[in-house]
């Protein structure tokens, strides 16, 4: 019989063992993150068996995702044609979504932003198909975070003069508002719209703003609850089929149909309000009907990019600031830009702390593997503050990537100085625009595939934050062909060590 080795504490399985290269590859990284985070053996008890979703890979085409969940309760089919990203924009899971449409307790097909049209229509096709839910009684809402009133100290800029993108430095101050956080976690920022889009959409539908109409806060006059109560910037497709219903104009109606339905080439495209006002004169339902077909204005969340143990009282965030220009109007992103342009010292911030699965090792001499392009950088700045703090013994290896080097190299300074300081072991950094051929995070990660097998192999936990839609998905065919190059798996196998990496918690996403 074979004997089992042990290296550093956990068992590994010898060459010699009646196992091809990739179970053996496989199941030392098992063992390697299971002994990394070990309980004593008799605090450990036999896990539940868990459901099997095999549809949920962002990296699996929607159609090949829809198949897989056939014969599967009309929940999981839902759940199949959602983008997999679990980045929780939609004010759900994946999961959680999908069961709230199946259950009724939701009706807006177009929430999941990553999966854009192509899962609007799907969701659509699949609504249509099931039969109409029963109504159940309603279950008593999860408890939000705690919102409270936090003091605005700063939004520097970390981006130079030359970069294409503003990226600010927000500190807030959190004293008084008992307000508590880990490395991992992320901040709720509510913030009101600008008082001019308020003022021009009130103008369009020709009211004056003091008009009662009904919020989830309750009865508000209109400009308050346009301000701070409604989210104006995006419309449901609810509130699209309101204005189909009102539209005198035949034509108008249709068109509005087709933005609902998430058809291709559909204008105006990513409209606000505003945009819908304008664009069809005709179409307008009473203040009441319209209000209460608007969503909730959200607090938008950002990772938090410091330790309490480095700045004790206050939060530090990384916000990339957003303002463009579409259909001849300045679109200004609701919680960014109020943090960059309308906040002064000292004033009042709604700030709410949201506990978050990303976190670091119990262990601190387990190694951890962060990838996080652009303002992605945020909880690993956090990740290598504490760590510094704490001063913690494991390896950290870092990759971040932006568009040059010169001004996008976001808390480079720092990054530098814990990598001479031996907090940060390892920095790997990518530029898009620096040479004729861009290089992303993921070209980083294929030539350095030997050594992040080696890390992986010793029971590495690997962290992911940045974009949901093409980074996420990128990075995880990256690590899946770090296990076909260097694991000597074929595609499926590579699947299945991906999922297994998830569920022992060594492989976290915080993607948006």
């Amino acid at each position: 019989m074979n004997a089992v080795t042990r290296v550093a504490g956990a068992p590994m399985i010898p060459d010699s063992a009646p196992f091809t290269a990739p179970q053996r590859a496989w199941l030392n990284g098992f063992l390697a993150g299971l002994y990394a985070n070990a309980a004593p053996a008799s605090a450990l008890a036999p896990p539940a068996p868990a459901e099997d979703f095999p549809w949920h890979d962002p990296a699996i085409e929607l159609d090949e995702r829809l198949t897989l969940a056939e014969g599967r309760a009309p929940a999981r089919r839902l759940m199949a044609a959602m983008a997999q990203l679990d980045c929780g924009q939609c004010g759900y899971l994946c999961k959680t979504y999908a069961e709230a449409l199946a259950e009724g307790r939701e009706t807006s097909a177009g929430l999941c932003v990553p999966g854009g049209k192509a899962t609007q229509r799907a969701l659509k096709a699949l609504m249509a198909e099931a039969p109409k839910p029963v109504a159940a009684p309603a279950a008593t809402p999860a408890a939000a975070p705690r919102a409270m009133q936090a003091r605005f100290v700063s939004a520097t800029r970390l981006t130079g003069e030359a970069s294409a993108k503003d990226v600010r430095h927000v500190v807030i101050d959190l004293d008084g508002t008992g307000l508590v956080y880990e490395p991992g976690d992320s901040l709720g920022i509510t913030a009101r719209h600008d008082p001019a889009l308020v003022a021009a959409t009130i103008t369009a539908l020709g009211a004056s703003g003091e008009e009662s109409v009904p919020t989830p806060a309750g009865p508000q006059p209109l400009r308050e609850a346009f301000s701070a109560v409604l989210d104006i910037a995006r419309p449901l497709d609810r509130t699209l089929d309101l204005l189909a219903g009102a539209a005198r104009d035949p034509a108008e109606a249709a068109a509005l149909r087709r933005l609902s339905d998430g058809d291709d080439g559909a204008e105006p495209a990513d409209a606000d309000l505003l945009d819908l006002l304008e664009a069809f004169p005709s179409a307008r339902p009473s203040l009441v009907d319209l209000c209460a077909s608007l969503p909730a204005l959200k607090p938008r969340l950002y990772s938090i990019a410091s330790s309490p143990l480095a700045d004790p009282g206050r939060v530090h965030l990384c916000v990339g600031v957003v303002a463009a220009t579409r259909r001849g109007r300045a679109r200004d992103g609701i919680a960014s830009c109020h943090l960059a342009y309308r906040s002064e010292p000292g004033a009042l911030i709604s700030a709410s702390v949201t506990t978050s699965h990303f976190r670091l090792p119990t262990d601190s001499a387990v190694p951890i593997i962060m990838i996080g392009p652009g303002t992605g950088i945020a909880p690993f700045r956090a990740f290598l503050q504490h760590r510094a703090a704490t001063r913690a013994k494991g390896r950290a290896w870092l990759f971040f990537g932006d568009q040059r080097s010169a001004s996008d190299f976001l808390f480079g300074d720092e990054l530098v100085a814990w990598q001479r300081d031996g907090s940060l072991s390892r920095l790997s950094l990518a530029w898009s625009r620096d040479s004729a051929s861009k290089t992303y995070v993921q070209h980083r990660m294929a030539e350095e595939a030997a050594d992040l097998w080696r890390w992986l192999q010793d029971g590495a936990h690997i962290y992911v934050c940045g974009d949901a839609s093409r980074m996420a998905k990128d990075v995880d065919g990256a690590l899946r062909q770090v296990a076909i190059s260097e694991g000597g798996m074929d595609a499926d196998a590579a699947r299945n060590w991906i999922v297994g990496l998830a569920r022992q918690n060594r492989y976290q996403r915080d993607v948006y």
